[in-house]
């Protein structure tokens, strides 16, 4: 804890003491004319901060919800490119990706959906220029030039087209203009890095204007692969996007716009965690991953756990487990790649036209997105785990068309601002996949086994893990070592040796989802100074779901036949064993060919209540109540169908891959104030989560389950092994999740060239004390019995952001120089979703700066840049390194290094 106070401590020092909305509230999109800034308390220099957060234009101090707007130059300033950069600008605001870039994931006050598995959909929804994205992930690529950027805490369960459980970011780019002109940049850095962008905009007559922006990024990779001799976790993308904007009078204006990205990069390595990373990664009593590590025992990745040492014996580089977490040097197996490639594309259209008594907004939107992502599965130099390079690699694709529509205007003597609207969503995801076990893999699991009986016994040189020290169990030395049934054991750990290259040829998951909504949002103005705010929204939303399965694993029946009996003997444990690790995740050829389909309905009620009241012009206060929801789905993974060692495809139900609709109810009270030279906003809230959604990898295959809480004390059952104890009534089901806590922003503009932010978010996100696995009470997944009383994965209880901007006059020309400097705070989180000892991590800094000349010859500009200034190091995620075990190891996803470099602009 002084480590949290002290590092609080340095950014209240770099902020000045004062600030505000962290950058975010600094989003200036000046309106030089209307009675929005007629009536606005500024004085005529002093930009109208407007956003749309409640489906009209308003001023940001005049909005009562937690909202913070960034600003153009405030993303230019900060590097921002894609939405991962806005963790330096909004404290409550936590990005970061996992095995593939796709599988982005966005939190807000510690609550987001672990983006591994695309049949959930995203706790924060993303929207760029009012089009949903189908999942968070999907916004990290090259954003373009930008106008500003939304983001909202809190559910938003009335407007924002696509409801969302823990917030929405919405992403305004830079629109057309009637004037004439255009720019580029040229950006070069370390890691060779070459980053180029360029734009033209024309008016094409009167009333059409056009633009088009292009970025190209190329730069090497972090990661060293020592085996393949190639880098990993590379940049090469270009984005292409072309607008039109059509004004054929004052009451009509239509924007089209049109965009093409692409990316063909090799992602996304990890390495072994280390203590001096996690002190905690060590081996724990018993190899019991459940059970707290002692001091002083063997790190996890050390030959003290048994399967380093089958890892060694198959031939991987002892640098991997003696290296730093952080040196970046990976040791995977020869031939396998990380090469992926992702295409997203779409068109949409905004049409606002005011019709005299009321304004219509109608936004129109047809989105494709496809991405692949090979990988060297199992992260080691053992071929255990991999996908091919090729279509379906982890291929996901969306084909999504939206429909908005919004009519607002105001009644009784402007006392009522009303808007009602209605929403359409038709979105076709489509997933294919080729996992399959590598050609070491029937050899290690083996060695897995061989552990469990005898580790004297383990020779990983062996083809059945055995060698010679088979003698022991065949009864050549000594009686047979599982008596009458030693021949099927054997028999077993032969077949199991011989799974090699084998598993999924192409299984594809499609699902069909329709959404349905339709709203109002009104704004009561009860007097001149208070006002309630009334929302309701009613969703449809139908999911319809099939899947078909393509699979050679001929082991996989092979062994169930031959050691199926001995489940009911006291052998079920061995020959347990030999079945799941034939079949494991269900790979099986019994699945090749099958088919299976299902559907699911929802209908839902969300909404708000705000009342509002400003005593003093610059000063509002308000409290609100706020319900959201977020879809249920299907888990796409086959190895949700069941227990591989029962598992029976004749009695296949489609329906074990369902899980419920998440929803929350929201509380909050805050107070904006605002004037010429500083602002402040401080909200206080409180989250409840019910069906909570959480996807979790434990090392074999993904999760999903929902979390909730029980009313009565379940005695610690819901912490045990055992998957049927820590049943709660159905009566008695709570929330599964809280989140509370408070923000603090600030901003501070002593004078015209200098401003200063300040942004503090405390947030409490925690599971209830006693957890079950549904709203009817079944017992929480023995996966997830660390779960219950402590903090949600990838929730720091404290973090803080803060900026300084100095934006000085040189001489008389116009000239101005630029020093821009961020930084952000962020508390002790464990970064694994199961709360694994070993996954931890520690407090950190991260700092971003800025230096330049602007305006030169009123169009040309040099700046220098850093990114991590200080090469801060710290874990993204921690996970389970697949099939690491039985003393699980653990992987790492690292964050970024320090980057650095020179951009050079010119504007005409």
């Amino acid at each position: 804890m002084r480590k949290t106070t002290l590092s609080l401590r340095t950014l209240a020092i770099l902020g000045a003491g004062f600030t505000m909305l962290p950058q975010a509230a600094m989003a200036q999109e000046v309106a030089d004319e209307g009675d929005m800034v007629d009536n606005a308390d500024v004085d005529d220099t002093t930009p109208v901060i407007v956003v749309t957060a409640q489906g009209r234009a308003q001023n940001l101090a005049d909005v009562p919800v937690a909202i913070s707007a960034v600003s153009s130059e405030t993303l230019e300033n900060s590097g921002t490119s894609d939405i991962r950069e806005l963790n330096q600008v909004a404290p409550s605001l936590l990005v970061s990706s996992t095995g593939n870039e796709a599988n982005g994931s966005a939190r807000i006050r510690g609550i987001g959906t672990v983006g591994d598995n695309p049949g959930l959909e995203s706790s924060v929804a993303v929207f760029v220029d009012g089009v949903y994205r189908s999942r968070s992930g999907n916004a990290l690529s090259e954003l373009g030039p930008l106008e500003r950027i939304e983001i909202l805490r809190g559910p938003q369960g009335t407007l924002g087209g696509r409801n969302s459980s823990a917030g929405m970011i919405s992403i305004y780019t830079a629109e057309p203009e009637f004037d004439f002109g255009g720019y580029a940049d040229f950006t070069y850095g370390n890691f060779d890095a070459l980053r180029i962008e360029g734009g033209v905009n024309a008016p094409l007559g009167d009333t059409v204007a056009a633009r088009i922006d292009g970025v190209w990024f190329q730069r090497d990779g972090f990661y060293n692969d020592v085996v393949n001799d190639t880098d990993v976790n590379n940049r090469d993308r270009y984005l292409v996007r072309a607008q039109a904007l059509f004004e054929p009078n004052d009451d009509i204006s239509f924007r089209l716009v049109g965009d093409y990205s692409k990316k063909d990069e090799a992602c996304c390595a990890a390495t072994f965690v280390q203590p001096e990373v996690a002190p905690l990664a060590r081996v724990s009593p018993g190899f019991d991953p459940f059970a707290r590590p002692e001091t002083g025992s063997p790190a996890l990745a050390s030959t003290g756990n048994p399967i380093v040492n089958v890892l060694l014996g198959l031939g991987q580089d002892p640098r991997a487990f003696t290296q730093s977490t952080y040196d970046r040097d990976i040791y995977v197996t020869q031939g396998r790649s990380y090469a992926g490639e992702t295409e997203d594309y779409g068109v949409s259209g905004e049409l606002n036209w005011d019709l005299g008594g009321a304004n219509l907004t109608s936004i129109t939107g047809y989105r494709e997105y496809f991405n692949t992502q090979a990988s060297d599965t199992d992260y080691t130099q053992v071929d255990i785990l991999y996908r091919a390079p090729g279509d379906d690699a982890g291929a996901r694709e969306f084909k999504t068309f939206t429909q908005e529509l919004r009519l607002n205007g105001e009644a009784f003597g402007d006392r009522l601002d009303w808007l009602v609207g209605a929403y359409y969503a038709n979105e076709k995801l489509e997933t294919r996949d080729n996992l399959r076990f590598g050609e070491d893999y029937g050899r290690f699991v083996n060695c897995r086994l061989v552990i469990a009986v005898n580790p004297a016994l383990l020779a990983p040189g062996a083809d059945d893990c055995l060698g010679p020290a088979r003698a022991f169990l065949d009864g050549t030395v000594g009686d047979p070592a599982f008596g009458p049934a030693t021949p099927l054991i054997l028999a077993g750990l032969d077949n199991l040796a011989m799974v090699s290259d084998v598993g999924g040829t192409g299984d594809q998951y499609n699902q069909t989802s329709e959404n349905f909504a339709v709203f109002t949002h009104n704004i009561v103005h009860l007097t001149d100074r208070l006002d309630l705010t009334l929302g309701l929204r009613y969703t449809s939303e139908t999911k319809d779901f099939d899947a078909s399965f393509s699979n050679d694993n001929t082991i996989c029946p092979t062994n169930r036949a031959l050691v199926g009996d001995l489940l009911a003997t006291p052998l079920a444990g061995l020959a347990g064993g030999i079945i799941a690790l034939s079949c494991q995740g269900n790979s099986t050829a019994e699945l090749d060919g099958v088919t299976i389909a299902d559907s699911r309905d929802e209908d839902e009620f969300t909404g708000t209540a705000i009342l509002s009241w400003k005593p003093v012009d610059d000063l509002m206060v308000y409290t609100s109540y706020s319900r959201g929801y977020k879809a249920g789905g299907f888990n796409l993974d086959r190895s949700a169908l069941g227990n591989p060692v029962t598992f029976n495809v004749a009695n296949i139900d489609p329906a074990s891959l369902q899980f419920d609709e998440e929803t929350v109810d929201a509380y909050e009270i805050g107070m904006k104030y605002s004037n010429r030279q500083w602002s402040l906003g401080l909200t206080a809230f409180r989250q409840e989560f019910s069906n909570f959604q959480l996807n979790t990898f434990n090392g074999s295959v993904f999760l999903v389950q929902n979390i909730n809480g029980c009313g009565t004390d379940l005695n610690d059952l819901d912490r045990d092994a055992s998957a049927t104890t820590g049943a709660c009534d159905a009566g008695d089901v709570t929330p599964g999740v809280v989140s509370e806590g408070f923000e603090f922003e600030a901003s501070l503009s002593p004078t015209r060239n200098v401003n200063m932010t300040l942004g503090v978010t405390h947030a409490n996100t925690r599971y209830a004390d006693d957890l079950v696995g549904s709203d009817q009470g079944d017992p929480l997944d023995p996966a997830l019995r660390l779960l219950p009383g402590d903090n949600l994965s990838n929730a720091p209880a404290w973090v803080g952001t803060t900026s300084f901007t100095w934006t000085p006059n040189i001489g008389g020309s116009g000239m101005k120089g630029l020093l821009f400097v961020n930084a952000r705070m962020t508390g002790d989180y464990n970064t694994g979703s199961d709360l694994l000892y070993g996954k931890e991590q520690d407090s950190f800094v991260v700092v971003n700066g800025r230096i330049g000349l602007t305006n030169i010859a009123d169009r040309f500009a040099i700046e220098g840049w850093v990114q991590n200034a200080f090469d801060t190091d710290y874990t993204q995620v921690a996970f389970n390194t697949p099939f690491i075990a039985p003393q699980q190891t653990y992987s790492a996803f690292l964050a970024e290094p320090r980057t650095y470099g020179v951009t050079v602009r010119a504007e005409f």
